[in-house]
C-alpha cells in the first residue's frame, strides 16, 4: 500500500477515533452532570465517564502514526474533560490497555501461550469498576492494565 493510500485510510482511522470520543462526550458529560446535580455524593458513586486507550496513547512506534494520533488525541481529551468535570463532580479517566485480550475472537493470537500472556477481560472490568468506585479524595485518572507477561 502506498503512502499516500495509506494516509488517507489512517487518517479516516484517526478521525473516527477523535471525533467518535468527542461526540460521546458532548452526549454523556450533561447527563452526567444531571446526576451528579440530583443525588447527594455521600454514598454514591460518581458518574464515571472511561476511555479507553493503548500503549499508543502515550509512545507511538513506525507505521502506527494513524492509531497513535487517534489514541494520543483520545488521551487528550480525557485529561481535558477530567480537568473541566472533576471539580463539577464527574470522574472521567483513560484506561491504557495493553496486550491481547482473552476472547473467543482473540484465541488464535495467544495459543498455545500461557495464560498470564494475556488480559482477562474480567480482569478489565474489575479495573473499571474500580474506577467508578473510587471515593471523591483520590480519582484515578489514567490507569495501565497489561498481562504479567506483556513486553513493554
Amino acid at each position: 500500500m502506498s503512502f499516500q493510500r495509506r494516509h488517507v485510510y489512517s487518517t479516516n482511522k484517526s478521525q473516527s477515533c477523535r471525533k467518535g470520543a468527542f461526540h460521546i462526550s458532548q452526549h454523556a458529560i450533561p447527563l452526567l452532570l444531571t446526576h451528579v446535580q440530583s443525588n447527594p455524593p455521600a454514598g454514591t458513586y460518581p458518574p464515571t465517564l472511561i476511555f479507553t486507550g493503548a500503549t499508543a496513547s502515550v509512545k507511538s512506534n513506525a507505521q502506527m502514526s494513524s492509531f497513535s494520533t487517534g489514541k494520543f488525541a483520545l488521551r487528550a481529551l480525557s485529561t481535558s474533560l477530567a480537568k473541566e468535570f472533576g471539580p463539577q463532580g464527574v470522574h472521567v479517566a483513560h484506561a491504557v490497555i495493553d496486550g491481547v485480550i482473552d476472547i473467543e475472537f482473540t484465541k488464535k493470537y495467544i495459543e498455545g501461550k500461557p495464560e498470564e500472556a494475556s488480559i482477562g477481560s474480567e480482569d478489565i472490568a474489575e479495573v473499571y469498576w474500580g474506577l467508578h468506585t473510587q471515593g471523591r479524595r483520590g480519582w484515578a485518572n489514567e490507569v495501565d492494565v497489561r498481562p504479567m507477561l506483556e513486553k513493554w
